[in-house]
């Protein structure tokens, strides 16, 4: 009995370091891609407009407990019209890694945003492939009187009865 009793606790023992030696690999995921060529806007004729650049730092993944336990989260990045009279226009939404690497071209392309509007990109907690460090630098055009865009990002993650959410806000760099 004392045998049988060893080994199961052995056999226990064994499962268990191998459960906690497997590497967790990303995962392909699909990416909801919102369909951005129904806004793209012709601004050829605008050439009034000012131009700006903005970085945003985001989180797909950030580091719990040590730096090789990493937790992932869900991104909401939005993009904002602040202006209530014009339309704005977002050139192109670049999406790079911790590595500076760039992952993703959201669009490529001018987009409009009404006045007040507001559209988002949303990254799955399943695309890790941002890592702890990743963000955004999105080019953008404006009538010359109107306040500039604002561009955040929240993220978040709920895991039983515990989440967490925090947010990120740009700055412009150009």
């Amino acid at each position: 009995m004392k045998i049988i009793t060893l080994l199961l606790k052995l056999l226990t023992l064994s499962f268990l370091l191998f459960i906690l030696s497997c590497e967790e690999k990303p995962q392909k995921i699909e990416i909801f891609q919102e369909n951005w060529e129904r806004r793209k806007a012709n601004i050829d004729s605008l050439n009034t407009l000012e131009f700006g650049k903005s970085y945003l730092s985001i989180y797909s993944q950030f580091y719990s407990f040590s730096q090789k336990s990493k937790y992932n989260l869900t991104v909401m990045v939005s993009l904002r019209n602040t202006s209530d009279k014009d339309s704005i226009y977002i050139l192109n939404s670049n999406y790079y890694n911790t590595e500076g690497e760039k992952i993703r071209t959201y669009f490529d392309f001018p987009i409009a945003l009404a006045p007040l509007e507001t559209v988002e990109i949303v990254i799955n907690s399943m695309d890790i492939e941002g890592g702890t460090g990743s963000n955004f630098i999105f080019e953008w055009k404006k009538k010359i009187d109107s306040p500039e865009p604002i561009f955040e990002a929240v993220m978040n993650s709920k895991q039983g009865t515990q989440g967490i959410a925090f947010t990120t806000h740009a700055i412009r760099i150009e």
